[in-house]
This record gives structure tokens, sequence and C-alpha cells, in this order.
């Protein structure tokens, strides 16, 4: 069990190390594009495009292998005000539309994604299945998460947060 920690763990980081990849890819990206639209006045198509594709697959690889869900940021000024029976059953009905919702577009998101083989992007010539491929790994997340969270509904074991306790303080005292 340890070494299955351990892999994961490890796993953990290298998917940190990617989205940080991402994120320093798309700010240098943004750079390039300021500096050649602004200071030399020969705009780059290109930028704008990897900066699009970046931040999308910045955002969806960065929720489905790196948030952790202490790390979710939640409304939860009413749902910490009610009784804990009802918490639960909010975390079950919440989480099986949601789920329910991922799971039935699935099938026709994973056509459209295949469907987009035919199209490549205007400047960097990648296909568009690759560009969207990333959404079927978020989606998987959701629904995985959404599964949690309805077992931690049904058994009483959750929610895996609770924000007075694990919420940090911006009280500058």
């Amino acid at each position: 069990m340890d070494s299955l920690r351990t892999t994961f763990d490890w796993l953990g980081r290298r998917a940190e190390n990617i989205l940080a990849l991402i994120l320093g890819a798309l700010f240098l990206s943004f750079l390039i594009q300021i500096v050649f639209r602004y200071l030399l006045n020969l705009p780059l198509g290109w930028t704008v495009e990897f900066v699009s594709i970046a931040w999308l697959w910045g955002i969806l690889f960065g929720y489905a292998f790196v948030v952790r869900e202490a790390d979710v940021i939640r409304l939860d000024i009413i749902y910490e005000s009610l009784p804990r029976g009802a918490r639960r059953a909010l975390d079950v009905i919440t989480g099986t539309i949601c789920a329910a919702i991922f799971i039935w577009t699935l099938p026709k998101v994973w056509g459209y994604i295949e469907f987009m083989a035919i199209e490549k992007t205007s400047y960097m010539k990648i296909r568009f299945d690759y560009v969207f491929a990333i959404y079927i790994p978020f989606a998987l997340s959701v629904i995985v998460r959404c599964g949690i969270s309805i077992w931690r509904g049904i058994t009483g074991s959750g929610p895996a947060f609770h924000t007075p306790d694990t919420a940090e303080t911006h009280d500058y005292d």
C-alpha cells in the first residue's frame, strides 16, 4: 500500500510540474505577444492561438490532475448553516445531478472530439481533437469527484472539508 501511495504522490508531483510548464509557456507566449504587437508593431497570430489552447489545457488539466478537493473554491454560506442531515442530502442530490449530466453528455463529447480531427487550428495547425482531448479526463475526474461526494453523503463520512477548520484567514491583526 505504501508503494501505491508513493507512486500516486510521484504522479501528483509530475502533474504539478506539467501544469507549471503549461502556465509558464502561456505566460512566455503572452509576453512575446505583447513585445511583438506593441513594441515591434508586428502582431503574431500564433501567440493568441497558443495562449487560448494553453489556458484551456491549464484549467482542465489542473482540475483533472492537480487540484485537490480541499482546494476547490466553494460558496458554502448556506451549506454550512444547514443541519448535518440536510448537508448529506444536498451532497447526494447535487453529486447525482452533476455526475448524471457529465455521464449523459460524455458519448456526445467523445463523438465531437473525434469529429474535430478533420479540422486544424489556423496558425499552429494543431488538430482540434488534440486541443479538445483534455476534456475527457476532466469530465471523468468530475464524475469521480461527484461519485465520492455521493458516497460521502450516503455514508456520512463527508464532506472532506469543513470550512471553519480549513479556511485560511486574511485578518491582519
